[in-house]
This record gives C-alpha cells, structure tokens and sequence, in this order.
C-alpha cells in the first residue's frame, strides 16, 4: 500500500471505528495500485449492525478538504474527492450479510435471491483487508464462505451457463440480421457470461469485471482451447467477420459445457 492511501486509509478507519454501529471495515483491492493508476480508487467496506451518522452528519465528519460529496439515497455508499483521490465507503448491513450467506451454505432452496446479483459480494468479503474488527464477526463469514457446499456452485453454474447459452442465441440472431449494435451487446454478455462460468466450475467467487480477463487466466480448470480462443473473441472484428466471431463463440461455449 503507497503512503499517501495509508494516510487515507488510517484516517477513516479512525474516524469510522468510532461510530458504535460498526463492526468492521474492509479494504477493497482497487486501493492496492499507484494513486495515479487510472484504476485506482479508496474504497472501505463498512460493516454495521446499528445505526450510523446521516449523510449530511457523515459528510462534515470527513473532513473539510472533501469535495463533490454524493451519496445513495438509502445511506448504502458516500462518494466524494480528497485532492484527486476518488474515495468510497460502503456501509453494509451484517444482518444483510448472515443472511447471503446463509442461503449460500444451507438454504439453496432461496438460492435464485442471489443467483441474480452474482457471487461479487462474496468476492468482496474474502479479499478485503481487514484493517478494524470490533470482534470476530467477519472472520467467521470468511470461514463459512471457504466451505460451501458443492450444491451452491452446481446452482451458480446453471444459472450463469445458460446466461451464457442466451447470449450466444442472441448473438447468432445479430450476425443473421447484420444487426451490429445488438451484435456488440451480445458479445459482451456472452464473454462475461462464459468466464463467470468458468469461475463458477472453479468454485471461485467472480471479481470486478475489469479483473475478470487477468483471474480468468489464472484458473486452474479450463478447456484445452479457451486461451486462445479468448484472445481471438476478444480481438476488434470488422462487420464482414461477425460470423467467424460468431462461430468462434460457439466453440468456447461448447468447450464450457463439456468440463
């Protein structure tokens, strides 16, 4: 970690630590690169159990050089500036929490509330670094998300390879109709589809998708052909070659569903 964003990083876990509300605060990996990286940015998972200070009480806390304060209307995440420094903290419910990840360990008959919105919070909550914890609430969440069962990522699966199996319908339905605005759609959502499948035969969590093309790499299981594969689909392709893109898709898709 740089300096400057262990000056940051000190000065609102001091401040947070204080608010009663808090149980722990996690840093998210966009603060590990340079500053300047264009990647970068401070961003603290805030874990609560009781109330915490309003946005307008939150905001004049932070300190008098933050600028372009915004935050959501459900008090879920403050966005702001500190010099050229972009800095967001996320205030999550530990109740909201227990309950993901309950369904994700023993009640996969609610699992379609999660299939949806993916498997990035967990994400989250394994790779943060911890930097305060009130007690040991957040390293008996990590332990439980080591151990689920094979059923969760069996289910995970599914839904994502069929996400990834309708993206490819539609992206047959682009190259027929040389529609190519619904063409570049369809190959977005068919490449994310496919590696966060891959993720999940893997029993990995899926990361930000600007890390999903360097993690996806790093997979230990992977069709014989995907890499290259991959950096051939991922390749700018002229409207005259959207059928051999096309045809390339199939091949990575057929090459999942058979691991």
């Amino acid at each position: 970690m740089k300096y400057k964003t262990k000056v940051l990083v000190d000065r609102f876990s001091q401040l947070l630590q204080t608010w009663p509300g808090v149980e722990c605060i996690t840093l998210n990996e966009a603060a590990l690169p340079d500053p300047l990286d264009p990647y970068f940015a401070l961003i603290l998972d805030v874990f609560c159990s009781g109330q915490i200070p309003d946005a307008e009480e939150r905001c004049q806390s932070y300190g008098n050089d933050v600028a372009a304060f915004e935050s959501s209307g459900q008090n879920e995440k403050d966005r702001f500036l500190i010099g050229n420094i972009p800095v967001r903290l996320e205030y999550k419910n530990t109740e909201k929490i227990e309950e993901l990840v309950g369904i994700a360990d023993t009640n996969n008959e609610s699992l379609w509330l999660i299939k949806d919105s993916g498997t990035y919070t967990f994400y989250r909550l394994e790779n943060g670094e911890i930097i305060f914890s009130r007690n040991n609430w957040i390293k008996g969440i990590m332990k439980r998300l080591k151990k689920l069962p094979p059923q969760f990522w069996k289910e995970m699966r599914i839904t994502a390879q069929s996400k990834m199996e309708h993206f490819l319908s539609d992206l047959g339905a682009a190259c027929f109709q040389g529609d190519q605005f619904h063409y570049l759609i369809a190959s977005a959502g068919f490449i994310k589809a496919a590696c966060l499948t891959l993720f999940c035969i893997n029993e990995r969590f899926e990361p930000s998708h600007r890390a999903y093309f360097k993690q996806v790499y790093e997979l230990p299981v992977l069709p014989e052909s995907f890499l290259g594969n991959f950096e051939t689909f991922l390749e700018n392709c002229p409207g005259g070659k959207m059928d051999s893109r096309f045809h390339l898709a199939k091949l990575i898709a057929k090459s999942i569903v058979t691991l």
